[in-house]
């Protein structure tokens, strides 16, 4: 299993950590190692060694067939299912890694860095009509984080600057896709740290399909 993962996805939070709301010239591509995958509502171990850790709330996708060389108008038959995810950061050593033009592998990829929720299959979300882009498919979906029982994070897909479909397409051009890939897609305006204690729970539509606690 493979796992993507989109950076500066969303103008705000472009804004929020580079000052810019550009949309890069390319999908901003990064990988996390599989022992990074934090399921089952399995708690979150802070790792106090790598300094502030931040949330990263992210509609992740899970790629359904072998797929290299993917055309756009063919990419929404590549994935099945959608659920919430969290990419944990560790937010000091992104910021010396970026100063210094290095990658993000430590910063993004460390144990348990990808919380993943329960998968909801798309068929559901195509039920219902607004959530439905003509061009691109499923692209007007609502989703939130909530911590101790407060909204810190919210978005929708209609915001992102690469949907999904074009994602998929881009990758597959350096990448050949395989059955239970998944893809993180990127995270709106509102990231924060996290703290011993704290319970999260992610939000796709009206659906809770992510609960964990924090240690």
């Amino acid at each position: 299993m493979k796992i993507f993962a989109i950076g500066m996805n969303y103008a705000a939070h472009n804004q929020e950590l580079h000052g810019t709301l550009k949309r890069p010239d390319e999908p901003v591509i990064f990988t996390k190692a599989d022992s990074a995958i934090l399921s089952q509502g399995k708690p979150f171990f802070i790792p106090d060694h790598l300094g502030r850790i931040d949330y990263e709330t992210e509609v992740v996708v899970r790629i359904c067939r072998l797929g290299k060389n993917i055309p756009e108008r063919f990419a929404h038959r590549y994935y099945d299912a959608l659920t919430i995810g969290i990419d944990f950061t560790a937010r000091d050593i992104q910021k010396k890694a970026s100063e210094a033009g290095q990658p993000w592998t430590i910063c993004k990829g460390f144990d348990g860095s990808a919380a993943i929720g329960d998968w909801v299959p798309k068929e559901k979300l195509l039920k219902d009509p607004d959530n439905v882009c003509e061009e691109s498919g499923l692209q007007r979906l609502h989703f939130h984080l909530d911590i101790n029982g407060k909204t810190v994070q919210e978005g929708c897909t209609s915001d992102m600057l690469y949907k999904v479909d074009e994602i998929i397409a881009y990758i597959s051009q350096f990448f050949t896709l395989k059955t239970g890939d998944i893809l993180y897609t990127g995270t709106p305006a509102g990231v924060g740290p996290v703290h011993i204690d704290d319970h999260l729970e992610g939000w796709l539509e009206e659906r809770k399909v992510l609960s964990f606690n924090c240690k």
